[in-house]
């Protein structure tokens, strides 16, 4: 009986194996951005950028300045294609409404170091960028502004739309300056540029070589578990069996 239950043991981890190791390649190890490739509009060929973190795809192409409303509707009427498949569903970076009240500790609503918003996030989490403040209010802070910029290619140091409204007063909209770090409202006559953004991963459907190679390790380890504890339990009863033939013996039963 021991040496069944150690058998099981054995058997079990063998199967566990292999899943844990998928859902540990499964989970992202941190916040990155990962160039997918080129997908093609009616404007040329540009970087599709995923943001492990938010988890969104960014399409490298800046539009040229124009006021709120028209950036918006050449969001939503996007159409990007990649491996074969097109993509409509883009919009412009959204950002976390509310009063503003400017800070530069990353708290507050407007100001510097903010990364609540898509734009922000993109600025300081991913691309390691510094705003003209620093955390404790301290300006001018060394190597501020937008010196890195990753996969992408097409970046301009300037304002950008967001697409999310300023409920507090009609007409205005969030918008982020890229070459200070710095976050505001403005009314959505004045004229910025933009960048689009979708949910999802464009390579979402696209299973990875180690995820499908951990997989059928998974399945293999299943069958070999299965086997091993039929096995083990014919052996186990291997001694109740003798023992019901030679009682049946001793009765005299054929």
């Amino acid at each position: 009986m021991k040496t069944l239950k150690i058998t099981r043991t054995k058997s079990l981890l063998l199967l566990a194996l292999p899943l844990w190791m998928l859902l540990v390649v499964s989970m992202p190890a941190q916040a990155t951005l990962i160039l997918r490739g080129q997908g093609e509009s009616v404007y040329g060929s540009y970087n599709l950028i995923y943001d492990t973190d938010l988890d969104i795809t960014w399409y490298d192409y800046t539009r040229p300045v124009d006021v709120w409303a028209n950036q918006v509707d050449w969001a939503s009427g996007l159409t990007v294609t990649f491996e074969g498949r097109e993509y409509t569903d883009w919009r412009l970076p959204s950002t976390v409404d509310g009063y503003f009240v400017y800070g530069t500790d990353g708290t507050t609503t407007g100001g510097y170091n903010i990364t609540t918003s898509e734009m922000g996030h993109l600025y300081y989490s991913e691309l390691g960028n510094l705003g003209l403040y620093d955390t404790e209010g301290n300006s001018p802070q060394p190597d501020w502004g937008l010196n890195n910029t990753g996969d992408f290619q097409n970046l301009v140091a300037s304002m950008y739309w967001s697409g999310t409204e300023y409920a507090a007063y009609s007409g205005t909209a969030w918008l982020f300056f890229l070459n200070y770090g710095y976050q505001q409202v403005n009314f959505e006559v004045a004229r910025y540029y933009a960048l689009a953004v979708r949910p999802g991963d464009v390579a979402a459907t696209v299973p990875e070589p180690a995820t499908l190679l951990l997989m059928g390790s998974g399945l293999v380890g299943l069958l070999l578990c299965r086997r091993r504890l039929r096995r083990s339990r014919i052996i186990a009863s291997a001694p109740r069996i003798r023992a019901l033939f030679e009682a049946a013996r001793s009765t005299g039963m054929p």
